[in-house]
């Protein structure tokens, strides 16, 4: 199986699907201002797999936003996720839940 990512606009909501791997990271690092623009929810619904370069393209993503004068909120998350940012000690408010 080829792992991939993508992603979709849908007002203030950006949807990722596929795979917040290192191996597929980079288009979404390239695009990141502009896919964060405007967003106050980051939809992981439909990603299968998150390594520890996709929590912290997740992390950067958040701070991103922040910096753009909005609070964002993660919906669809799976647990394993927030296991992983609590293996790297992450505040609980860095991975905001909705």
């Amino acid at each position: 199986m080829t792992q991939s990512l993508s992603w979709m606009r849908d007002g203030d909501r950006l949807a990722l699907v596929g795979e917040l791997d290192q191996d597929v990271l980079n288009p979404l690092w390239d695009a990141r201002v502009e896919a964060m623009t405007g967003v106050t929810c980051i939809d992981l619904s439909q990603i299968s797999r998150v390594d520890t370069g996709g929590l912290a393209l997740l992390v950067h993503l958040i701070s991103l936003a922040k910096k753009q004068g909005n609070n964002v909120s993660l919906t669809g998350v799976n647990d394993k996720v927030f296991t992983l940012a609590e293996l790297y000690n992450l505040p609980a408010d860095v991975l905001p839940r909705q």
